[in-house]
């Protein structure tokens, strides 16, 4: 295939970009690194600087570079900035999320398949949870990738678009080559490397949580196996896959949830230092529990999530960072 990837220079699309590559696929990335990064290593992809939302900019893109189908990384993605300053989430991930799709229609590109989250949940009813739980977004965050999920619904209804979502978890672990780099950083386990290296306290959010600790829980999955499942569901967009004959959803996790002071444990035990941290209040829009019911994409992706230690997650991340100097 040759594949766009929005978003390819950042975290999850630089792995994800790896993972194409290496199985044999001609990769294109576009990205205006504004969180992307222009040093990541994308294994000989073509690196187009420049935004999802420019509809007649990815339109020509998609026919210039003869484009098969679209792996869509591109988003803000902060809960916290997106309660502060909804605007340009609901402007750049669902205004520009919709410009793609336009793209991809004036284009002739029918396969889509779309790097969601598990925030269109909000605070579930049960868990684990399941692809038909009820969607109750409760941060603009989530709300915009909920919208752009329908948008796509209705694309793949009304126009032949042949679309996966597929909605993850927390994200964590690297690759030799790529791992997470952000400004502000906010994720639990590099900010808990960050402070075991000598830089400020990682923070706690809350301990009142209605959980065995009083942390929230999350459910990780490894990016390399999440790299594994951007590639599979691409594979479904083929033309006369009965699996995305209507949009196709799935989560990816780990399949089982840990608490935040879990994580701290774990990253403690695998460093072989103590993390210093502090206690400090709830984040607005963090729900007590998030943990995915992975049957679906086991069942119909034939994926699995291989590498879902802690252990894994956290000293491949330690290994990458190190690396780094």
């Amino acid at each position: 295939m040759r594949i766009l990837v929005t978003g390819g220079a950042g975290y999850v699309g630089s792995v994800s970009v790896e993972d194409l590559v290496e199985s044999g696929n001609d990769v294109v990335v576009l990205d205006n690194l504004s969180t992307g990064h222009r040093s990541a290593d994308l294994a000989g992809a073509e690196l187009v600087e420049g935004t999802y939302a420019d509809r007649a900019f990815v339109a020509t893109l998609l026919r210039d570079r003869r484009i098969d189908a679209v792996l869509h990384c591109g988003a803000r993605s902060l809960v916290g900035e997106s309660i502060r300053d909804p605007a340009p989430y609901f402007r750049e991930n669902l205004g520009g999320g919709v410009a793609l799709l336009e793209a991809m229609r004036d284009a002739g590109v029918a396969r889509l398949v779309i790097s969601s989250t598990a925030a269109v949940y909000g605070v579930p009813d049960a868990s684990p949870i399941a692809e038909d739980a009820p969607l109750r977004p409760i941060n603009p965050y989530g709300e915009s990738k909920r919208g752009l999920e329908a948008a796509a619904g209705w694309f793949a209804r009304a126009y032949g678009l042949r679309v996966a979502s597929l909605r993850y978890f927390n994200v964590a672990g690297a690759t030799e080559r790529n791992g997470e780099l952000h400004a502000p950083e906010t994720h639990l386990i590099p900010n808990a490397l960050i402070g075991a290296a000598g830089g400020p306290p990682l923070t706690l959010f809350g301990t009142d949580y209605p959980t065995p600790d009083g942390t929230p829980i999350r459910d990780y999955v490894h990016v390399v196996d999440l790299a594994e499942a951007h590639r599979l569901a691409l594979e479904a967009t083929a033309p006369g896959d009965a699996r995305t004959e209507a949009h196709l959803i799935c989560n990816l996790g780990g399949g089982r949830g840990f608490s935040v002071r879990e994580v701290l444990a774990a990253a403690e035990a695998v460093l072989g230092r103590p993390v210093p941290h502090t206690i400090g209040e709830r984040r607005e829009g963090d729900p007590p529990e998030l943990v995915a019911s992975i049957d679906r994409a086991r069942d119909v992706l034939r994926w699995a999530a291989r590498r879902s230690s802690l252990e894994d997650m956290i000293g491949s991340a330690w290994t990458w960072r190190n690396a780094r100097g």
